[in-house]
């Protein structure tokens, strides 16, 4: 499968398919307006920390991020100025998509109990370990473990019938969690999931990786950017760490295909141990208001 025709089939799905009633929520004006200054070629970080700033709840939660352990920083900063000054503007942007999206999206079912914690250690792992990697973008596989499962609440406040889909592939062990929803509505969360992301503008890279996370057969697919496949590598591994952390029983993808993610990323188990003991104190402070 070539990008154009995955791209022409979220297209397609959007308009004549199965989702072309559902609403997809609208990109947080906020966020709109950091993605226009980002795409200039010389982007200010005056107007960042300005656009952060604007919303009191947003300006606190990323200086309480900054001065997390996962930044592991010697000195505690205390203004929006002096994160973007610290971070630059591709990482301060990254953590307030995050704020961003979860608070755009809210989630009440009990079938997604701390999704939105969950979601963020999954960006947080995802960035962690693109880091150890050479030549990924830290921020975009963030932001990629960000989007990854936000098609779920979407088709759950906009598809009928969700919720006992939902349920019934959270508990189904036969068939993988993408076969159930497409058994019952002939989509699931990774086209969803892309279309927002798509809609979005986010970067094409994310919407694709969103795309095709549970797609393993990606990764020998020349025909799919190397970075996508390394995200779609890179998210197994993360999907596992916070499943691990949060005492979520082994899930049948990893032991299915989680040694073919090591070996595309040509890494061992040794090291996803060190990463799983790196990001402890990091899962442990994730605490959403």
């Amino acid at each position: 499968m070539t990008v154009a025709e995955i791209n022409r089939k979220l297209d397609l799905a959007r308009t004549h398919g199965p989702l072309q009633d559902i609403i997809v929520p609208p990109c947080p004006e906020l966020l709109t307006a950091l993605q226009r200054e980002v795409s200039q070629p010389d982007p200010d970080p005056a107007v960042i920390a300005r656009i952060a700033g604007s919303d009191v709840a947003m300006a606190a939660a990323l200086i309480r991020i900054a001065n997390s352990s996962y930044y592991a920083r010697s000195r505690a900063v205390r203004t929006v100025n002096e994160v973007v000054a610290m971070f630059g503007v591709k990482p301060t942007v990254a953590i307030l998509t995050g704020f961003l999206t979860c608070n755009s999206m809210p989630v009440n079912s009990p079938l997604l109990g701390h999704f939105w914690e969950s979601s963020t250690r999954r960006s947080l792992a995802m960035g962690y370990i693109a880091r150890q990697m050479y030549g990924l973008d830290a921020d975009v596989a963030q932001m990629c473990g960000l989007f990854c499962h936000v098609g779920i609440p979407v088709m759950l406040q906009g598809v009928r019938g969700y919720s006992g889909t939902l349920a019934e592939a959270l508990a189904r062990q036969d068939r993988s969690f993408t076969e159930t929803e497409n058994a019952a509505h002939r989509t699931d969360h990774t086209v969803v999931g892309a279309i927002v992301a798509k809609t979005w503008r986010l970067p094409p890279v994310v919407h694709l990786a969103v795309r095709l996370h549970h797609d393993f057969t990606v990764l020998h697919d020349a025909a799919i950017p190397a970075e996508v496949r390394s995200l779609v590598a890179i998210g197994c591994i993360a999907e596992h760490l916070v499943n691990r952390h949060e005492g979520v029983r082994e899930q049948k993808e990893w032991a299915l295909h989680g040694p073919e993610c090591l070996a595309y990323l040509q890494v061992n188990e040794l090291e996803v141990a060190a990463w799983e003991d790196a990001l402890h104190a990091v899962f442990e402070g994730v605490v959403l208001a």
